[in-house]
């Protein structure tokens, strides 16, 4: 019921297919361009390393525990900077969820409450945790207030199902997973939770309850994705979690990633343990599989361990294992199913009908290799039907069932008109009570089928998209736009948060809309496929021509309009490309300036590209293999400026908008024994860099931005969130409320309505107003507040009632003593529930009450919105009712 990710096969029914399945609900008229993906020498049988690859360049690791010292960096440095603004009685710029709901994302476990079976629980391999109490039907977050928000594994106590663990860190070993801080407890069925160990296994393949005994706790810990760690293995809990016994350990290279329990008996016990650490080319390579990979089974509970082997009908160690999953048949335990990888594909399904004593191999046929795909470790998940043992179903990049044991798998897409289902498996839930009842976890999200799984639906009300890069329309400020992680290129024409459309198909990457013509936008998927259109985003066409493409590119190539005409575009590979006619043809202005040492992981790329605003003759560049370089005369000549540079992946150039001598440098990385600064700025075209990392926390930095309308005003987005700096990076503040912590991998900032748009990489799309950061260093008069306030409700989650506190400022209309106040309360399609204020009020600060159960017609557990409006103003913010 685990895992995530990505991309398709390299075998093209599979990439048809995947683009019908992605864009099966989009308008009609919409004409997917479907980009060239064999057009490229970079192997797409096989993910992408490009998160992984530039966190751990130069070195090919990282330290296991670099991401979480980064959190613990960005919480104390939040608390100060908000204590900083209420001690002087400022207010707290506010993040505004932009979106999309409608979209979703990556899910790693689906869990059903055994005893409420509407109530299901779903872990995003990025995004935390969610809940349902409809079936599936609607999800809100129940996890945000963790540090820690990647999520592996979830299970549910199943006599007191008040009892809810979750296990943090994504077990499925891609590029863009982050590690977990352990394991997580709640008591009152996810309002409130606990930390209660394991910090440092950062991966969570699987948490098993004993049945008869439910302070017996089992937990696989594949550990992490990055390096060698002692922390891997089988861990064993009698006290619910208290404490921790690890009980079956293989090597500092070998996790445990699936264990099952014969609920017959359970002191039998099966586990698979997974060989490998994340290395270049991993999939393909022997980081992925090895002669410690295998299953082993206990009969004593855990205490001890037996491999199983040749003897048992199982493959030899020598031969090549990766990844297995397991399944035992709930209506007869005896029979367990194992998939297994050999690093790449499927290698073999087998089934045991005595809890793992002997094993019958499958023949593997054309349906089940069909369906896979050549990164099979990516997935690795099999379940069995609740009350049919000879109905399993194997999840890859394909959703597979077998009603025969085993013999044969027809493939199960469910594609066509409303009922798609998205490619990518990693979950399956059956509900309780309702064996037909399916909900599958995958990298668009959630699926519903309702019929055993032919039939499939999406339900909405999930914000977990991973955004890679993000683009604005100038013209038309309400308009929002941005390539996913295998969910398209996506935008939306309103503002909306539930109403995002897919334009362009594939992992979605840069994507720019001319700000002279909001007809003509560019978007981008994976490895530079880059398209055009001219009609609004209703067609696209290929925009390649002239770049050659036996250059290597990019999983994220940069591509970048200049500032000062829209008709003038850069498009990187190792050289950097110019095009004067908007991308009808493209011309080499570089040569190779991706020279550095091939013997360190990269792809040997630009990476980031930008044109001095002042100067249209002024070009910087960045490079995966740490370099910095800058043309003054349109590509002429180029000059080196990486001295006094780190050896690291540079992330983002910038530079100042007045003044092309002024470039700021970022770059990622997770720590490894040092604490080397990420951020640069020089003053002479980069003849000299001084850091300006100041007090920002020790992550990754994904993206830098310059303010509008003050140059002093920086703000970078890494891996712990969002940051600004009033004084050139002197000293950063965390920058506002209402946004997790999440990575956050583009930021852009509209021109006229002075907002800024983070993308995040797991939990959407966020906005906040930059005219409130500019006000944070505006002092308010102490008696009458100056600014118009809405807080956030408290407590939060809430039931049945909560407390909401605003603000109306001296000035909220310019004439009178009084404003009419209105404080309306809006469900998630944006129904009015109730209205709390409705008159006139004097300056001053106001508290109110909102209780659910008063409301006139029942409300049922989810999101909900409170909207405050007064004269000319008005502020909405988001909450949660848990019942």
């Amino acid at each position: 019921m685990k895992k995530n990710i990505y991309s398709i096969t390299g075998i093209l029914i599979l990439i048809l297919l995947a683009i019908i399945i992605w864009l099966g609900g989009d308008k009609a008229e919409n004409v997917i361009y479907k980009p060239d993906t064999e057009n490229n020498k970079i192997d797409k049988n096989r993910p992408s390393d490009w998160a992984w690859m530039q966190r751990v360049f130069p070195n090919d690791a990282a330290d296991p525990l670099a991401q979480l010292d980064a959190i613990e960096e960005a919480n104390q440095l939040r608390i100060e900077s908000n204590n900083k603004l209420l001690q002087k009685n400022k207010s707290i710029p506010q993040w505004e969820f932009a979106g999309p709901y409608n979209i979703g994302g990556r899910i790693s476990d689906i869990e059903f409450n055994p005893n409420q079976t509407n109530i299901v629980y779903a872990a995003a391999a990025t995004g935390g945790v969610f809940k349902s109490t409809n079936t599936g039907e609607t999800w809100f977050p129940i996890f945000d207030d963790q540090a820690i928000l990647p999520a592996g594994d979830i299970a549910v106590d199943p006599i007191n199902s008040d009892i809810v663990y979750v296990g943090t860190g994504e077990p499925n070993g891609s590029h863009n997973n982050l590690p977990g801080a352990g394991m997580f407890k709640s008591t009152d069925a996810g309002i409130t939770w606990n930390h209660i160990g394991l910090t440092n296994t950062s991966q969570i393949g699987r948490i098993l309850i004993d049945p008869n005994n439910t302070q017996l706790i089992y937990t696989a810990a594949v550990g992490s994705n990055f390096s060698p760690t002692p922390d891997r293995g089988v861990y064993k809990s009698t006290d619910g979690g208290t404490s921790w016994d690890k009980v079956l350990f293989v090597s500092d290279s070998t996790g445990a990633i699936d264990i099952v329990l014969n609920p017959d008996n359970t002191s039998e016990l099966l586990a698979t343990m997974w060989q490998r650490v994340r290395r270049p080319g991993y999939g393909q390579s022997e980081s992925s599989f090895g002669p410690q990979s295998g299953i082993f089974k206990s009969i004593d509970g855990g205490e001890n361990w037996n491999k199983l082997g040749i003897s048992n009908g199982l493959p030899a160690d020598d031969s090549g294992i990766g990844r297995i999953g397991l399944a035992i048949s709930p209506s007869n335990p005896s029979i367990v199913y194992s998939l297994y990888n050999d690093g790449g594909v499927i290698s073999g399904f087998y089934k045991s009908t005595d809890f793992g004593g002997t094993w019958e191999k499958k023949d593997l046929g054309s349906d089940l290799l069909n369906g896979a795909s050549s990164f099979s470790w990516y997935f690795g998940q099999v379940r069995v039907h609740p009350t049919n043992p000879e109905t399993v179903y194997v999840l890859d990049v394909a959703f597979m069932r077998s009603t025969n044991s085993g013999n044969s798998f027809p493939l199960i897409y469910g594609y066509g008109g409303p009922s798609v289902l998205h490619v990518d498996h990693h979950a399956l839930a059956f509900k309780p009570d309702n064996p037909n009842y399916l909900i599958s976890g995958n990298d668009g999200g959630i699926n519903i089928s309702t019929d055993g799984g032919t039939n499939w639906s999406q339900p909405k009300y999930l914000p977990i998209t991973q955004f890679y890069e993000i683009g604005l329309d100038y013209l038309k400020p309400e308009r929002l736009y941005g390539g996913t992680q295998d969910n398209n290129t996506v935008r939306t024409t309103t503002g909306s948060i539930d109403d995002w459309e897919a334009i362009l198909g594939g992992d979605g990457f840069y994507v720019i809309v001319d700000p002279t013509n909001s007809n003509i936008i560019y978007a981008e998927s994976q490895w530079g496929n880059l398209a055009k259109s001219t009609n609004g985003g209703n067609s696209f066409f290929s925009a390649t021509n002239g770049i050659d493409f036996n250059e290597p590119t990019n999983w994220s190539t940069p591509v970048v309009m200049d500032p000062n005409n829209p008709q003038v575009l850069y498009y990187g590979t190792n050289r950097l490309y110019r095009t004067t006619n908007g991308a009808n043809s493209w011309t080499a202005i570089s040569s190779n300036l991706a020279l550095n040492s091939p013997s360190t992981p990269r792809y040997g790329t630009l990476t980031t590209i930008a044109v001095a605003p002042s100067n249209s003759n002024v070009i910087y560049i960045g490079t995966d293999d740490s370099k910095v370089w800058v043309t003054t005369d349109l590509g002429s000549n180029w000059t080196d400026i990486s001295t006094d540079l780190p050896f690291r992946w540079v992330s983002r150039v910038a530079v100042d908008p007045n003044n092309a001598a002024i470039v700021y440098a970022a770059f990622s990385g997770l720590k490894w024994g040092d604490a080397e600064p990420r951020l640069f700025r020089s003053t002479n075209y980069g003849g000299n860099w001084s850091s300006i990392n100041g007090n920002l926390p020790d992550a990754p930095i994904n993206v830098f931005a310059i303010d509008n309308n003050n140059s002093d005003v920086l703000y970078v987005g890494n891996d712990v969130g969002v940051f600004y700096t009033t004084n050139l990076g002197t000293e950063w503040n965390a920058l506002g409320e209402g946004m997790p912590i999440v990575s956050v991998y583009d930021m852009k900032i509209h021109p006229t309505d002075n907002y800024l748009a983070a993308g995040t990489h797991g939990r959407s799309m966020y906005k906040i107003n930059l005219n409130e950061v500019t006000g944070v260093e505006v002092e308010k008069n102490e008696t009458l507040p100056f600014e118009f306030e809405l807080s956030q409700n408290y407590p939060n989650p809430f039931n049945p009632s909560t407390k909401i506190k605003f603000v109306i400022p001296e000035n909220v209309e310019s004439f009178g003593k009084t404003s009419h106040i209105q404080l309306k309360i809006y469900d998630i399609l944006g129904n009015e529930i109730t209205t709390l204020v409705n008159e006139q009020k004097q300056p001053g600060t106001y508290e109110v009450e909102f209780n659910a159960s008063s409301v006139n017609r029942r409300i049922s557990s989810g999101i909900y919105f409170y909207r405050l409006s007064a004269g000319n103003n008005s502020i909405t913010k988001q909450m949660v009712l848990m019942k």
